[in-house]
């Protein structure tokens, strides 16, 4: 077998193995992008929970905020819940902070809570100031990939879930959604 044909025959074998790796899902999958073109354009509406009958109730979890304290997903019962998948580097993470710092002023009293799980690396080091800082009135709790992993493995940040006073998740945003849509989600729950 000369060069040439050695280099055809590997590169039939090659496209071969590829393909057999996509046709059997053993390629990694990739989280499809939110539909956000450029930071600050909002997304256009909600993803809806699961389509059956019911919702989906949310996995519980147990994460320590900044002091040391253990909050649980529990502990919310009876309100209403944005849980936030966030990190301090994410651009439209930042862009959509001002929002829930206004909703969570204006809906608090009336069983809102707004719940910020941080996706950064060595969060104790970094949150602290940014918290300060962007006067975050919300509760942020430290992330695990167990977490991550519960919530269907969250690749794009900021990923939102809105879950009612009973615990079920009723939407879940991929992207900055704006104030008005998750203003109206929000009070539809309330």
């Amino acid at each position: 077998m000369n060069t040439r044909n050695f280099i055809i025959a590997f590169s039939i074998f090659g496209a071969l193995v590829i393909f057999w790796i996509l046709k059997t899902n053993m390629a990694p999958t990739i989280a499809p992008m939110p539909k956000i073109s450029k930071v600050g354009e909002l997304q256009k509406e909600a993803i809806p929970a699961e389509k059956r009958p019911g919702f989906k109730p949310a996995p519980e979890f147990s994460l320590k905020d900044l002091s040391g304290s253990e909050i649980k997903l529990t502990d919310f019962r009876n309100r209403v819940v944005l849980i936030n998948f966030w990190a301090t580097w994410c651009p439209p993470c930042r862009e959509e902070m001002p929002d829930f710092i206004s909703l969570y002023e204006q809906y608090k009293d009336r069983g809102l809570e707004i719940v910020g799980i941080s996706m950064d690396w060595g969060p104790e080091r970094v949150l602290p100031g940014f918290i300060k800082e962007n006067n975050i009135n919300y509760r942020i709790l430290l992330g695990s990939e167990e977490v991550y992993s519960l919530y269907g493995g969250v690749n794009v940040i900021p990923t939102t879930f809105l879950l009612d006073k009973e615990g079920n998740i009723r939407k879940k945003y991929l992207g900055y959604s704006g104030k008005e849509i998750l203003e109206n989600d929000i009070k539809e729950l309330l």
